[in-house]
């Protein structure tokens, strides 16, 4: 099936799937009962101080991932589960970032794909 990425602004579509949103803080703008999601899983999100470190800055990205990645070992159940459930139906991490490259969805989707060429039966 497979992972996507979208910013939570976007209108939702029949292909998205589960819908899951991995920032911390809720999307600026928008009313919780605004935005169509099965989840909110705060405990994918990059951590405050990870997030403001980053700050966007294109320079800093694979460094951001690498530590987002050994953030993510802490909460490896839930993501891997994620990533187990897009092999049977589509899952969408929901975003807010502006940019649309470098942000903890894109860098998310990156490990969550990765894992599962390694665990995924062939």
């Amino acid at each position: 099936m497979g992972i996507a990425i979208k910013r939570v602004y976007e209108a939702p579509a029949e292909g998205d799937g589960y819908r899951v949103l991995i920032d911390r803080l809720w999307p600026r703008g928008l009313k919780k009962e605004a935005v169509p999601m099965d989840v909110w899983a705060k405990e994918l999100a990059p951590s405050t101080e990870l997030r403001k470190w980053f700050g966007h800055d294109p320079a800093l990205w694979d460094e951001f991932r690498q530590r987002y990645a050994a953030e993510l070992a802490e909460s490896a159940d839930v993501w891997q589960a994620l990533a187990r459930r897009s092999a049977k139906e589509p899952v969408t991490l929901l975003y807010g970032a502006r940019d649309e490259e470098h942000n903890d969805a894109v860098a998310l989707k990156a490990l969550m794909e990765q894992w599962l060429r390694r665990h995924q039966p062939r």
